[in-house]
């Protein structure tokens, strides 16, 4: 969703702006801009609704040149996808681009129209261009009417601006949305995200919340939220955006479990304010429609229907019915609709067959609304679906889901908590701990991946097993189930899933010493109901291998071994518990001599039924 790309320098800085634009198509768009300045202070603008290809074509056609510039892609949020909602926004001698959402847009549309300014689009990005233009006409610099209008604005932005009157430089500001500056030699540059300008500099500083900086060809001066001076450290990257090469990392699939953190800050970017998730996140009517949700449907297949699993464990617990149905089957029945039920499809290439399909017979069949949370802009689902919010995993090259599924969960997280918000099913301060949890769990990941070498010599005793079971309750049976899925598709164990207490209810007949009982154990309301279905496996000679909380005080023994992981809240849980099971199948696979990132009979997108 959204990226920004901003240069100042000598030579003409349009071609700059459309490469970094193309690096930054992974995180989803449908429509993209550039404005560029002359020496003689002449701007050109173009904007096309489409792929970046489409603006590079047109300038072609219609070339703007200038030392000056910035550009977009933007996802739809306030404003319907058209060319006149794309960025950037223009008033006056001002063009602005932005990331995120200003809540308190429409107070501030209405004083602006007090003020004599028209309006020609639905975005909340063009209340800051005629903001910066207002506040220019008393303001002593371009930056300080910068720093005047950020003192307006409420919610998540990162922004960049430009004047043709000054064409030698740029001003831009950061709140909730990343931007980071990079240096040249003779020219500067801008970006939401540091892969759009690998191509020109390796070297970078990173804005923090509440910065206002002012970029030129010779400089870059920074400002703290109190309009203080500040220094950022500058950073030097070996970053390759290249996702086709493995780096460093042996496999695809390897690359992508460690690429999780970063890829859940990415499905965060913009979408949290100081303690409310963002709901116009999910589409520019979502408040509307949302607030009129009295029931979910989610349908998905594979892995994507057991992130649908623990987010009805979540919609629920809120106090919101929802049904959870794997596609293929949801298609062959006929599927009772309750009254202002809101249909959510799941899938990470957006062209899963089933789900597509599902998602087309369920527009006949009554749901109020439909929404899709998918990772490939531009997809079937997401151009057929009322609204879509993109998880911003980036390119998933192996097979297995990865980051593709802990960003869908955390996309659903952050879907349940806008819709119970809503519905009145949660206080500010249930809100406010959820965004508080959600901005952890990039930390939390990170310390799960330190215990990679740990869960390496766990996985050497599956070197010749050839079953497996994966236990977990509540949340955490979903967990288990994506578990034993990622087992059996790249190291070809036979795996199953149960939620313990259906252990007594015939898997027990299968335990033996040849049998790994793998575990998931967060410590919550579940915790000593786990702990007695643990005892029946061991009670008949089964070897348990055991991910749990500090706080759940097991102790690795006779049959048992244990990885404790962090402390981590009920509802983080599915997120962070995934990750060590991700890396046990790995391993395992690479014991096995398995093809990890293309396992046989099995595609990346399933688009046939």
């Amino acid at each position: 969703m959204c990226g920004i790309v901003g240069a100042v320098a000598q030579r003409d800085v349009a071609p700059i702006l459309i490469e970094g634009l193309k690096r930054l198509e992974y995180r989803g768009y449908d429509s993209a801009g550039l404005a560029v300045i002359d020496k003689e202070g002449v701007m050109g603008r173009l904007r096309r609704m489409g792929k970046v290809r489409e603006l590079e074509d047109a300038l072609q056609v219609e070339p703007v040149q200038g030392g000056t510039g910035i550009a977009h892609t933007r996802w739809a949020t306030h404003g319907e996808p058209s060319e006149r909602n794309a960025h950037p926004h223009v008033s006056g001698d001002i063009a602005v681009v932005h990331n995120g959402i200003i809540e308190n847009h429409e107070v501030l549309r209405e004083q602006l129209k007090g003020l004599g300014y028209v309006f020609v689009s639905d975005t909340d990005t063009e209340v800051i261009a005629h903001l910066i233009h207002h506040e220019r006409k008393s303001a002593a610099s371009l930056l300080e009417a910068l720093q005047k209008t950020v003192a307006q604005l409420e919610g998540a932005y990162g922004t960049v601006i430009v004047d043709r009157r000054e064409p030698d430089h740029l001003v831009v500001a950061r709140s909730g949305s990343p931007l980071v500056v990079g240096h040249g030699i003779g020219e500067n540059y801008v970006a939401s995200d540091q892969l759009a300008l690998l191509p020109v500099t390796h070297r970078f500083q990173y804005l923090e919340e509440g910065d206002v900086a002012e970029v030129t060809r010779e400089s870059v001066d920074i400002y703290d939220l109190h309009g203080n001076p500040v220094e950022r450290e500058l950073l030097d990257s070996d970053l390759d955006h290249e996702a086709t090469e493995k780096g460093p990392y042996r496999h695809f699939m390897l690359k992508e479990i460690f690429e999780q953190p970063d890829a859940i800050n990415s499905t965060l970017e913009g979408r949290l304010t100081d303690n409310h998730v963002a709901i116009e996140s999910f589409g520019h009517n979502a408040r509307e429609i949302f607030s009129k949700v009295k029931a979910i449907q989610l349908i998905a297949c594979g892995t994507s229907y057991n992130a649908g699993m623990v987010a009805r464990n979540w919609f629920e617990d809120m106090g919101i019915p929802c049904r959870v149905e794997i596609a293929s089957e949801f298609r062959y029945r006929k599927a009772f609709v309750p009254e202002n039920c809101l249909l959510v499809t799941i899938s990470q290439s957006g062209e899963t067959a089933d789900t597509l399909a599902a998602l087309r017979l369920a527009k006949e069949q009554g749901f109020m609304s439909s929404l899709t949370v998918c990772n490939v802009p531009g997809s079937s689902m997401v151009r057929e679906s009322d609204m879509a919010f993109m998880t911003r995993a980036g390119a998933e090259i192996g097979v297995a889901s990865t980051k593709a599924f802990t960003t869908q969960l955390t996309a659903l997280a952050m879907l349940v908590t806008a819709i119970a918000r809503c519905n009145n099913k949660m206080t500010e301060k249930e809100e406010t701990q959820i965004v508080s949890e959600l901005r952890s769990l990039p930390h939390l990941i990170k310390d799960v991946l330190q215990q990679k070498d740990a869960i390496t010599e766990l996985a050497e005793d599956f070197s010749d097993k050839h079953h497996s079971l994966f236990l977990g309750r509540g949340t955490m049976y979903p967990i288990a189930m994506e578990g034993a899925l990622k087992l059996k598709e790249i190291s070809y164990i036979h795996a199953e899933a149960y939620a313990a207490g259906e252990l007594k209810h015939g898997p027990l007949a299968l335990i033996d010493s040849e049998m790994p009982v793998v575990v998931v154990a967060p410590n919550n309301e579940l915790l000593e109901k786990l702990k007695s279905n643990m005892e029946e496996v061991r009670a008949r000679g089964g070897q348990l291998y055991v991910f749990a909380d500090p706080r759940a005080r097991l102790s690795a023994g006779e049959g048992v071994k244990v990885i404790n992981l962090a402390e981590v809240s009920d509802m983080m849980a599915p997120i962070v518990y995934t990750v060590p099971l991700q890396l046990l199948s790995y391993d395992v696979a690479l014991i096995k001599g398995t093809d990890v990132d293309q396992p046989r009979n099995l595609a990346k997108s399933v688009t046939v039924e």
